[in-house]
């Protein structure tokens, strides 16, 4: 996040876009609900009727895909009207005219007839979300898994740089990210172009300084993907796995694919709390860890803050916190790393990694610090960009339209989208073992619109089959509001109705996120 959570509570106006943020980040959305409260205007872009786009000034229930065409109307609007941040613009952006004439390409009109919404709404969302000083962008999944996920990013991104919406408080672009400490795991180097810090691969002298903190030669070629990696199984490049906190057959796209690829596999070593389907099926090695009350460390949340995490129970049986596991093996593989101490690891990390230089144990005793930190007497960033972006100007970009990987037709009429809901939690695999959570949502389920059921005879909670042109579930149907014509919602959580092995090979050009958030489908009774 460009800004901090608490902010959130001071927002004029909130722009969320591809975020269920009521049950995918319950606790968060509590600081919208103040706002809303205080007077904030929401604007809401989601194809499904969620919590907040119920109470959204503006509801953009755009078809699925559509993104950038709206988003460059939006644009389009702003500058038209002479409502964008002038001064700003001159400034302190570069690209501008480049991506003025991109936005002209998608007037108002031709937006609304692509992504299926009201003109008029379009031209109200732009209006509200420029008029305000504090108007924030909040996004997540919805967004970042399709074909074009950088490419809508950069989309929010444009919105906020035309109107100067960035570098104070309640503003910017802001992503909520979709796990526990996924942003520490970023930060740490779990990322195949960067080492950590965010240090370029591709710059030497970053590749020279970890050398010799290391005393091993750091290549200058980057490592895999993760859709590199799958891919690797099956041109046999890749002859061993090691799983940590994942389980891929039940998370990853296409997951006939993922089993044809395990099963060439020499080895597959799963480290996890918890057997999970991957492991139970493919794994060779399990190393049981532990969960986060069972070890010390730090994670870091959505707004780059660094916290202490305490051990607060001991592991059951002979789990091992991951560091431990880690230093073991290697010690088996010949490299004595010494005590596996959190603390030494993180000193290590700060040492060579400018934006995190300031941060230590002593001084996130007693509450966490946003990075950038670059020394011990900085206080931590609140919000980024302050006077000016990061890298001087910030970068417009000239966008389009990019199509979907797959794409309803007659044979398979329906668009599906996946998700999580508020009970369980990706995989499911600590959640579907609770039985308060089992009891709120025991099953797999499929949005469906009362007119969609009609048109093909299905009654709500009647077993019905989702078909895609990779495989078929079995699951039931939930007639409902939430959806739109054309379109049904299913939640990825269960693995006896695993809707990935519906999903596609669809995957961002740039980063290879997989495009989860549609295929193709078509329902039929069993």
């Amino acid at each position: 996040m460009t800004n901090s959570i608490a902010e959130i509570e001071q927002s004029e106006c909130m722009l969320v876009v591809g975020s269920n943020t009521t049950e995918a980040h319950p606790v968060l959305a509590l600081r919208m609900k103040k706002a809303m409260r205080g007077g904030a205007k929401l604007l809401v872009v989601d194809p499904r009727k969620t919590w907040l786009a119920e109470r959204a000034d503006v509801h953009l229930q755009i078809k699925p895909g559509t993104d950038i065409p709206l988003m460059n109307a939006i644009a389009n609007v702003i500058i038209s009207e002479d409502l964008h941040n002038k001064q700003y613009v001159e400034s302190l952006t570069e690209g501008f005219d480049e991506m003025k004439l991109a936005a002209a390409e998608w007037p108002v009109e031709r937006a609304a007839a692509t992504c299926e919404v009201d003109a008029g709404d379009i031209r109200k969302a732009a209006r509200l979300y420029a008029a305000y000083k504090h108007a924030g962008i909040y996004y997540t999944l919805g967004i970042t898994e399709h074909v074009c996920g950088v490419d809508n990013v950069r989309s929010l991104s444009n919105l906020a740089l035309i109107t100067g919406h960035l570098g104070y408080e309640a503003t910017g672009v802001n992503p909520l990210r979709g796990q526990n400490n996924v942003q520490g795991c970023n930060d740490m180097g779990n990322n195949p172009v960067y080492l950590p810090g965010y240090q370029e691969v591709a710059d030497g002298a970053a590749r020279e300084k970890f050398s010799a903190a290391w005393g091993q030669q750091v290549s200058e070629i980057p490592g895999r993907r993760l859709d590199q990696m799958l891919d690797g199984l099956h041109d046999e490049s890749i002859k061993a796995f090691f799983v940590m906190g994942e389980d891929p057959i039940v998370s990853e796209p296409n997951v006939e694919h993922v089993h044809v690829g395990f099963k060439k596999l020499e080895l597959l070593i799963s480290q996890d709390i918890f057997l999970n389907e991957t492991a139970k099926i493919y794994a060779d090695v399990v190393f049981p860890a532990t969960c986060f009350a069972e070890k010390e460390g730090t994670f870091t949340n959505s707004e780059r803050r660094v916290q202490r995490v305490r051990k607060a129970v001991d592991a059951p049986g002979e789990a091992r916190t991951d560091l431990q596991i880690i230093f073991d093996l290697a010690k088996e593989l010949g490299h004595d790393w010494g005590k596996a101490q959190p603390s030494k690891v993180w000193d290590e990390f700060a040492r060579l990694s400018p934006n995190f230089s300031g941060i230590n144990y002593a001084r996130i005793e007693e509450s966490g610090i946003q990075w950038p930190c670059p020394d011990v007497s900085h206080p931590g960033t609140k919000f980024l960009h302050e006077g000016a972006p990061i890298r001087g100007k910030g970068r417009l970009y000239p966008l389009d339209h990019i199509k979907p990987w797959e794409e309803a037709d007659d044979d398979y009429p329906l668009t599906l989208s996946t998700g999580r809901t508020l009970y369980h939690y990706n995989a499911a695999t600590q959640t579907l073992r609770n039985e308060g959570h089992r009891e709120k949502q025991p099953k797999s389920f499929v949005e469906i619109s009362a007119e969609d059921a009609r048109e093909l005879n299905i009654a709500d909670k009647e077993e019905i089959v989702v078909q895609s042109r990779r495989g078929s579930i079995v699951s039931w149907a939930k007639v409902s509001e939430k959806v739109r014509k054309g379109v049904i919602w299913m939640p990825m959580h269960y693995a006896e109705a695993s809707v990935n092995i519906l999903t596609g090979d669809g995957k961002d050009l740039k980063v290879g996120t997989p495009e989860y958030k549609l295929c193709a489908v078509r329902l039929h009774k069993p």
